[in-house]
């Protein structure tokens, strides 16, 4: 008899992002990223300067969500930046603009 071997899909690792929070701390930049799936991802933006303006620091965790979408999930996505409803505190929608036909 032989046996076919069993093929399980794997889900990948990083969820598919929803929504981004930016935060301006006095220590530097943090973000929570949302997914479809109901995870979060929590972090800080090493690379940018606490005193960096705002529109930069946007651009860096929209990039950083950008390629983890494509990377796990071979999809681009759209970042759009909601207007601020506190200071120091923006939010963003991550849509997907097309994925791959093998995602």
């Amino acid at each position: 008899m032989v046996r076919r071997k069993r093929v399980t899909k794997r889900r990948p690792t990083f969820g598919m992002p929803r929504n981004i929070v930016l935060l301006a701390t006095p220590e530097g930049w943090s973000h929570s990223v949302l997914t479809e799936e109901g995870g979060l991802l929590c972090g800080s933006l090493a690379d940018v300067a606490a005193n960096t303006d705002p529109a930069e620091a946007q651009a860096a965790v929209a990039a950083m969500v950008v390629g983890l979408a494509h990377d796990f999930h071979e999809a681009d996505v759209d970042v759009t930046w909601d207007p601020p409803r506190e200071p120091g505190s923006w939010t963003a929608q991550v849509t997907v603009a097309t994925t791959s036909p093998s995602a």
